[in-house]
């Protein structure tokens, strides 16, 4: 089985919401990340970052959330042509496993026709509570008519044991993390934004944009005894991992 790590876009927003001693006003990048996953049975996407065009209108798709998470037009990266790039189209995803239903890890949901998706039971009872688009659950990202498993903790999602599913909330209530069993590389933890900033983990700080702040601080503790054992641990939106990262063809294996 070969990782792939691909491109799902760029943010800009406000570096306090991550780092509590930051400025009002200073500005932080964040890397939007989506992971492939080419198993001997299907491919597997783990997320599928920000729609294209909020390249070029954020707003249009997201309205006053765009003021808050606001895409880099400049940066038009995405999904979809990362995947081109891999000579992938869209129907040739077997399985996206979306760790929760935030506009810039679901965005590109639409396309892929031809998949089933897996999301965590809690997560999409949170999408459909009432007042959900206040939490920034937007329905033209994540209500599609392709079939949708529903998991609790543990799915295994090619029943092989090399992709599990790992509940952990916090972020949002029905956050997935994804643990992945490579063969050379050993485990790889994709988290999202379990861990948006690799120093929110080390220092147990709780973003802003939390939902639950037990719950996280509960997550990093299981993050971390996961990545004891030896797994390397894949953070949803922090720069530094983001540049040391091999992307696109060049493969974990």
């Amino acid at each position: 089985m070969k990782m792939h790590v691909l491109d799902g876009g760029r943010l800009r927003m406000r570096r306090r919401i991550y780092v509590p001693d930051a400025d009002k006003t200073e500005p932080i990048e964040l890397p939007v990340i989506a992971i492939l996953f080419r198993h001997p049975d299907g491919n597997v996407l783990y997320d599928t970052g920000c729609h294209p065009s909020v390249s070029e209108d954020a707003e249009a798709r997201w309205g006053k959330l765009a003021g808050v998470m606001t895409p880099i037009g400049a940066h038009t990266a995405n999904v979809i042509d990362n995947l081109a790039a891999l000579d992938l189209a869209p129907g040739d995803i077997d399985v996206v496993v979306n760790s929760h239903f935030h506009p810039d890890h679901c965005g590109c949901n639409e396309f892929f026709t031809e998949a089933r998706f897996v999301v965590h039971e809690a997560e999409l009872a949170a999408a459909r509570a009432e007042g959900a688009a206040a939490q920034g659950y937007m329905p033209q990202e994540w209500d599609h008519p392709m079939p949708m498993l529903t998991v609790g903790e543990g799915h295994d999602v090619m029943g092989d044991g090399r992709l599990t599913c790992l509940h952990l909330p916090g972020h949002t209530p029905g956050l997935m993390g994804l643990l992945a069993e490579l063969e050379q590389t050993g485990k790889v933890l994709c988290v999202s934004d379990a861990v948006s900033l690799r120093r929110n983990l080390d220092h147990d700080e709780v973003p802003r944009n939390a939902d639950d702040p037990e719950a996280l601080l509960a997550s990093y503790a299981r993050i971390r005894a996961i990545e004891a054992e030896g797994a390397m641990v894949i953070c949803g939106h922090d720069d530094a991992q983001w540049q040391g990262l091999s992307k696109g063809a060049d493969a974990y294996e």
